[in-house]
């Protein structure tokens, strides 16, 4: 099997009112495929991984420490996705805040994280990598002014895509800083999307490491009006990063909405596929 299947399970989507954006990429041989992956669109919180990867790059750096605390303010309480907002206390570590946002969305950690190192750092970091079509425009909001940003972020499938493959291969500005990001990732809750449909193990302590005979999965979802995104690594035989971005006209009902996480779990099928094969088996 080629990734040539996973391109063609996304253009089975082009009937579709919505625009489904993919991109995948085999970690381990470079190759990769896309569609519509360099279009811009809202990421919601998959963007997310940019904020971790800066962190993780301080945290190696020793700009910060996993220790250090925080304060959460008032400013940075965002509702929505998330746990801080509803706990008692206002005192957490970076190490907290960031397994927060990586496991559960969490918009207040997130807030406050971005307080800390700044929304300039996170779009340095993007140039650095070379993705910079992943962009995070302001703070988590409950609700958006004329004065704000349209959105929280935007991006492309292909940066998404890319950032995960950057820390698969430890080149996301240093090993460890690779592997925390990879680790955050594989705490996320959300398998509502592309893995959905797949068999895997989400408590394999192997992890990154792969599963003998079976997959495992790291990843970060986003969600919001007319917006779902999944950006992450399948692990089996072959290694694969992936992103998956659907965007729709909320005008056109609910239906439009199952149809987009419909064909979001089809590509994650034979994303699945594709990374349980051998690369011998391939043909």
């Amino acid at each position: 099997m080629t990734l040539a299947r996973v391109a063609a399970a996304a253009r089975r989507a082009t009937a579709l009112p919505l625009v489904l954006a993919v991109a995948a990429i085999d970690v381990d041989d470079g190759r990769s495929v896309g569609v519509d992956d360099t279009v811009v669109l809202p990421v919601a919180s998959a963007s997310k991984l940019l904020l971790l990867a800066e962190v993780a790059r301080r945290l190696e750096s020793g700009e910060l420490s996993a220790g250090q605390p925080v304060a959460v303010t008032a400013a940075d309480v965002a509702h929505g996705t998330g746990l801080l907002c509803r706990l008692g206390r206002s005192g957490w570590s970076v190490a907290d805040l960031c397994w927060l946002t990586a496991s559960v969305s969490d918009n207040t950690a997130t807030n406050a994280l971005l307080r800390l190192v700044g929304l300039d750092a996170t779009a340095a970091l993007a140039a650095d990598l070379g993705v910079s079509g992943l962009t995070l425009h302001d703070r988590v909001r409950d609700e958006r002014g004329p004065g704000d940003p349209p959105v929280f972020a935007t991006g492309t499938a292909r940066s998404l895509a890319e950032l995960v493959a950057h820390a698969a291969r430890s080149t996301m500005t240093s090993p460890g800083a690779s592997r925390r990001l990879l680790h955050w990732m594989r705490s996320n809750t959300d398998h509502g999307l592309v893995p959905a449909l797949v068999a895997h193990d989400p408590y394999a302590t192997c992890f990154p490491e792969p599963l003998p005979g079976g997959r495992l999965v790291a990843n970060k979802t986003g969600t919001d009006t007319g917006v779902r995104a999944d950006a992450g690594i399948l692990i089996g035989e072959r290694r694969v990063a992936y992103a998956v971005v659907a965007r729709w006209d909320t005008a056109l009902g609910d239906s439009t909405e199952r149809a987009a996480v419909h064909a979001i779990r089809d590509v994650g099928r034979t994303l699945a596929d594709y990374a349980g094969r051998a690369p011998l088996q391939e043909g």
